[in-house]
């Protein structure tokens, strides 16, 4: 067995494996936590719980003028990086090609041009992201191991991506054999090595900001609060 026989079938499938499962659990320990009843009548007036999830949702997309200019660099930040990741992921066609492999779901891709600005946006995004967290005087204080290995393990399959590519995106779609199959190989071990980190790091928010922002919603519009 290769290395890319080996990165696209057991690893490939173990880090689905781990990702599902470790998702569900995660899911399901935050579902089964004791609650504390809130004993206190809810102010008259308020809109539906389900109202005020969704108003703490959508108001969390962007930051209070409070917060001061630091907060708009980091949330521009965090759209270029989000958005880009997306349209990299979901837009280039090997991607496509490869998530077709495993759902049967397909859909049009974009242009290669479209897809080297979306990367190229992103791995500077994350550049940024470091540079913030290691000369901010407050991220300093507050960074762990979760938030470098985070980093880490998001950044490593678009450096590793942008190694692979070679041609055209429709040639390597064609191509019924790999030319370079070690540089492909790693990056999809990157990209499972990622899969297998998400449910236990804090990649998981990408599920999580909608149950705690929702949550923290309900609890303000219980009391009267304006969010």
């Amino acid at each position: 067995m290769t290395l890319l026989d080996f990165a696209r079938g057991p690893a490939l499938y173990l880090s689905l494996f781990i990702f599902v499962l470790g998702t569900g659990w995660r899911l399901l320990h935050l579902w089964r936590r004791p609650r504390m009843p809130d004993l206190s009548p809810a102010r008259e007036g308020m809109p539906s719980n389900a109202v005020a999830a969704r108003k703490a949702i959508v108001r969390g997309m962007w930051p209070r003028q409070e917060f001061g200019q630091a907060a708009l660099v980091t949330t521009y930040n965090g759209y270029i990086f989000h958005i880009g990741l997306a349209v990299v992921f979901l837009g280039y066609a090997p991607h496509i090609a490869f998530i077709q492999r495993i759902t049967w779901l397909s859909w049009p891709a974009l242009p290669d041009v479209v897809m080297y600005f979306a990367a190229a946006a992103t791995i500077l995004s994350l550049l940024f992201a470091l540079y913030w967290r290691l000369t901010d005087a407050v991220l300093q204080r507050i960074s762990n191991s979760n938030d470098w290995i985070t980093w880490t393990v998001t950044f490593l399959p678009m450096i590793t991506g942008m190694a692979v590519i070679n041609e055209s995106s429709a040639i390597t779609v064609a191509r019924e054999q790999v030319i370079y199959p070690t540089p492909l190989a790693i990056h999809l071990l990157s990209l499972e090595l990622l899969l297998i980190w998400f449910p236990f790091g804090k990649l998981m928010h990408a599920i999580l900001f909608a149950f705690s922002r929702g949550t923290t919603g309900i609890r303000f519009n219980h009391r009267g609060v304006e969010l």
